[in-house]
């Protein structure tokens, strides 16, 4: 299993230690005080920074004090990119801006479903571990994908429970687990498509080792809130998988023994 800490809800990174297995992203909270209040409320491991979407946004100088004053790590992405080379730059922006070489890569592929474009995906993690990135691959739930990208020399693998904004969850719990199987000595984030705290209970309860939120925090109801269950959810589902859960049954498991079960006799009158 990847590098954890002696703390359950702790994760190690490249000897960062993250306080907590909930990434938590920044972008489309309703005001500036909604998103302080749930990094508060959610304590993360790191907060993920996407530079092309909160220039544009226009948020300047407050929105980047809030993100400074909570000394968090930043995971930088390269969301909204859709060509190689635009991803490649964005990483190197972001490289010298937030002095990290940590880069979530995104590279999307179809506008509509925001699905990753795999063959662009893998030139440009190519790229990037060859100038020094520690890549984040946000991906599918492929296999072939995963163990193309871990050939590259990617340490860490971001596959989607679902489509980014869909709130759907988990949509192949399938795929999902085999992944987890198939690279178990790599730390695996379930990155996209979470709805709800019960949704990254179930990714942690599989062995995944982190969640990344931000929609279904950010367009909640009350964020700070959500940003708080979603927290706890993950906790209990980390604990749940170091207890060990139990396997599935085709029938029913008496939870009480019979083993010395008293027998009464009822007599019957005629």
């Amino acid at each position: 299993m990847p590098q954890t800490d002696t703390c359950a809800h702790s994760l190690s990174i490249d000897n960062t230690i993250l306080q907590s297995r909930l990434f938590l992203g920044t972008a489309a909270y309703p005001s500036p005080k909604d998103l302080q209040n749930a990094i508060e409320r959610a304590n993360p491991g790191l907060l993920t920074v996407s530079l092309r979407r909160e220039n544009a946004a226009g948020k300047g100088q407050q929105f980047w004090n809030i993100i400074k004053d909570f000394k968090l790590p930043i995971l930088p992405n390269t969301a909204g990119c859709q060509e190689i080379d635009e991803a490649v730059t964005t990483a190197e922006m972001a490289r010298e801006i937030f002095e990290t070489n940590w880069i979530k890569l995104e590279v999307i592929g179809d506008d509509y479903t925001l699905h990753p474009h795999p063959f662009k995906l893998l030139k440009a993690a190519e790229i990037l571990i060859d100038k020094g990135f520690n890549v984040f691959p946000y991906m599918t739930d492929d296999l072939i994908l995963g163990q193309s990208l871990v050939d590259l020399g990617c340490k860490i693998l971001m596959p989607w429970g679902a489509p980014i904004g869909s709130g759907r969850g988990l949509n192949n719990i399938y795929a999902l687990k085999q992944l987890r199987e198939r690279f178990s000595d790599i730390t695996m984030v379930i990155d996209a498509g979470i709805g709800a705290p019960s949704h990254a209970a179930a990714a942690m309860e599989m062995g995944y080792d982190a969640v990344l939120l931000n929609t279904a925090v950010a367009k909640a109801g009350h964020p700070p809130e959500m940003a708080h269950a979603f927290a706890k959810g993950i906790e209990a589902g980390r604990e749940a998988y170091l207890a060990g859960i139990i396997a599935r049954q085709e029938s029913a498991t008496p939870s009480t023994p019979l083993i010395d079960k008293p027998f009464w006799h009822q007599s019957h009158e005629g």
